[in-house]
């Protein structure tokens, strides 16, 4: 066996373990989808709080919880849709690999980031009905414990997302030190970062 065979070899079996520890079926076009939609739902955010604050449509009797349902809407609306994308793109991409969707690996990957995710969901919800004032820390909040979901999940798939985690990390904690600004540390957060997460990952693990 000359020497390019052996690197062959040793290849095979570092691709063979790879598939075996980690989920190596993401999809940056799942990123990219995620941030686009992010976008498009922090402009629909944007125009209701908009209109809310200059009183050119009517709520009902109590205008700040109609706001916030209103608000809750979008937000939902936006996740369930990124999600969705984000299964397509994935089930895609593990059928091009002729790789399992679901199996070990992707359990784990999965647990490990719903756990900091519905923690920080939890911890949302308790800001919200316990302190009426607590309105702007919901972005900061949700990207700090987003970034550590990532960073959390990371171990399971590529390392790449650690470095999204840690950007998230970074611009929630400065949204903290900037409340009323948080739909626009949002965007750029669940918008921007995904658009540009998702582009570097296409092109270096799907284009090539």
């Amino acid at each position: 066996m000359n020497q390019q065979e052996q690197l062959e070899t040793l290849n095979d079996i570092r691709n063979i373990m790879n598939r075996s520890s980690k989920f190596i079926s993401l999809s940056g076009l799942s990123g990219i989808f995620a941030g686009i939609t992010a976008l498009l739902g922090a402009y629909f955010a944007h125009q209701a709080l908009k209109d809310y604050l200059a009183g050119n449509i009517g709520y009902g009797y109590d205008a700040q919880s109609d706001i916030e349902i209103e608000l809750l809407k979008i937000g939902v609306l936006v996740l369930v849709v990124a999600l969705l994308g984000g299964i397509f793109f994935t089930y895609r991409q593990s059928r091009k690999k002729n790789l399992p969707l679901w199996d070990s690996t992707s359990r784990n990957l999965i647990v490990n980031l719903a756990i900091p995710l519905v923690t920080g969901g939890l911890f949302v919800i308790a800001l919200l009905l316990n302190h009426s004032n607590a309105v702007g820390l919901i972005a900061p909040s949700t990207l700090i414990f987003y970034g550590l979901a990532l960073i959390n999940a990371s171990k399971f798939t590529y390392s790449d997302i650690k470095f999204l985690g840690v950007c998230e990390i970074i611009l929630g904690i400065i949204a903290m030190f900037n409340i009323g600004y948080g739909l626009y540390f949002w965007a750029a957060g669940f918008g921007v970062l995904h658009i540009l997460y998702g582009s570097i990952m296409y092109f270096k693990y799907e284009k090539r």
